[in-house]
């Protein structure tokens, strides 16, 4: 059931109360406007505390400034007087005994009348006492045919659009957008040079990674890196690379279910969050980075709203990569003592969204301490597969300084002994022989010269690997992999069995 069926339900069952969170006021006032037009005589009050109800000349300015007058109109309007009033920004009056004790009474009085009161804010804040008579319904960001709609509409004046592909690029760019920001952004392009060009798309991104940045939640992260960087890990790779297609249309004409995700469980520097951004390259899809912190804030309830604007910002942008790194900071043992809770909700919504889920959001979970996840989170159908990421073998260090080295020194590749400074690294990850590389840079720098093998080696010889540090902790990740707990991602272990 869309939004439009859902509210239209709601208002033929004299729900009195409706609470919908959204910035988007202008394109929600519109939608109920459609909405409640064949519904019959019902006629929609708009209030505001500055303006007051503005609707209807004899209502002109009624309640102004006084949040308690504008409910007791609706109080005094005859019974069989049919209405939707939405109250712009009331939640900010929640707090005042009068008006909440007013509210209670309106939620009994409204139900035998068609009357019904929507509240529009722009994030969810119920205090306890309302929560009992408060529907809230989700409004989502535009689809793809919204999006594509007003598009069509801001280029009428000009000759419009001939290239189908160019449409599709701007309409697949700007899902996750409001219309709001989608015409801002369009209309300063068909100003610039009086229509939409292919370059418009990289103005679409710009906007879009500004409003991910204002939601303080996700970032918008560019991938550039490719399933190429990545040393070793073929099986990965591998069920990657058939993986490439699936979100397509001819995918699903074949009857594929979207991809759900992968949890990347294992040791630290390992190449986990390198293959998250080779996969979004690779794929060709946005790369939203989740920093599951961010979803904890100190009010109540604004913590499980967060969650859910994280939920509908990410489906709006399918089909994408959502990038959680390192989840098992967040969610320890899927509970936390003394937040009263917030953790433990923010949890099950969260994994019921991946269990349930039926958009294309491609979850990609890190995390370096599979003990501290719960249970949950490693059931099947949470994701599509876990993987684990051990140390790298000598064969795959090997293809590691062959990577790096090729980005570092692509030239004189060939003054580099790789089979010796694998066989000289053992233990080593992926992210200690960069720093180890790194060292070599800076021997060879520090002397005026290019950095040779034999200061890769010296370098080498410096460094203590996590490998020896944690050896506890990564002896217990091998054996839980090895009893079978997940898929391995490379087809041989850096790291021997004791």
């Amino acid at each position: 059931m869309n939004f439009s069926e859902e509210l239209a339900l709601l208002l033929r069952a004299c729900y009195p109360l409706i609470y919908i969170a959204t910035t988007e006021e202008e394109r929600l006032e519109n939608a109920i406007a459609e909405i409640v037009r064949p519904l019959g005589n019902r006629n929609v009050y708009i209030w505001d505390f500055v303006e007051g109800y503005g609707d209807n000349p004899n209502n002109q300015g009624f309640g102004k400034r006084n949040p308690l007058q504008a409910l007791e109109f609706i109080e005094k309007l005859p019974p069989k007087t049919e209405g939707v009033f939405i109250l712009r920004d009331f939640t900010r009056f929640f707090e005042d005994i009068s008006v909440s004790r007013k509210l209670r009474n309106l939620a009994r009085d409204l139900k035998s009348q068609s009357k019904n009161i929507i509240i529009i804010s722009s994030q969810i804040d119920i205090p306890a006492e309302l929560s009992e008579v408060l529907t809230v319904l989700d409004f989502p960001l535009p689809t793809a045919a919204q999006i594509k709609k007003e598009i069509t509409r801001l280029i009428s004046a000009t000759a419009g659009i001939q290239n189908t592909k160019l449409l599709n690029e701007l309409v697949r760019g700007a899902q996750g957008l409001s219309l709001e920001r989608i015409r801002r952004v369009l209309t300063k392009a068909i100003a610039a040079h009086g229509t939409l060009k292919p370059e418009d798309v990289e103005l679409i991104l710009e906007e879009k990674r500004q409003s991910i940045r204002q939601t303080q939640i996700l970032d918008f992260y560019p991938a550039t890196e490719q399933i190429s960087d990545i040393g070793g890990l073929d099986n990965l790779k591998d069920w990657l690379v058939r993986r490439g297609g699936s979100f397509s249309e001819q995918a699903r004409a074949y009857g594929l279910p979207n991809p759900r995700g992968l949890l990347l469980a294992g040791i630290q520097g390992t190449g986990k969050s390198l293959t998250a951004k080779a996969i979004a390259h690779n794929w060709h899809l946005p790369l939203l980075r989740l920093d599951v912190g961010r979803l904890f804030a100190g009010l109540v309830g604004e913590s499980e709203s967060r969650t859910r604007q994280m939920i509908n910002l990410a489906e709006a942008l399918a089909p994408c990569i959502l990038w959680i790194d390192e989840i098992d900071k967040a969610f320890a043992g899927g509970s936390a003592q003394g937040d009263s809770g917030t953790t433990s909700r923010v949890f099950g919504t969260f994994i019921t969204w991946l269990a349930e889920k039926q958009s294309p959001v491609f979850v990609v979970a890190t995390a370096n301490n599979i003990q501290t996840l719960p249970p949950e989170m490693l059931r099947k159908g949470r994701f599509d597969e876990i993987f684990f990421v051990g140390l790298p073998s000598q064969e795959e260090r090997e293809a590691i300084f062959q990577v790096h080295l090729g980005k570092l020194r692509p030239h004189n590749l060939k003054n580099y002994d790789f089979k010796r400074l694998a066989y000289e690294t053992p233990e080593f990850s992926g992210a200690e022989i960069e720093q180890t590389l790194i060292e070599a840079m800076h021997i060879g720098f520090s002397q005026n010269r290019d950095f040779t093998t034999d200061d890769i080696l010296e370098a080498a010889s410096q460094t203590v690997p996590l490998a020896k540090t944690a050896q506890e902790q990564i002896q217990f990740l091998q054996n839980w992999a090895a009893a079978g707990k997940a898929r391995m991602a490379s087809r041989k272990s850096g790291l021997s069995m004791s």
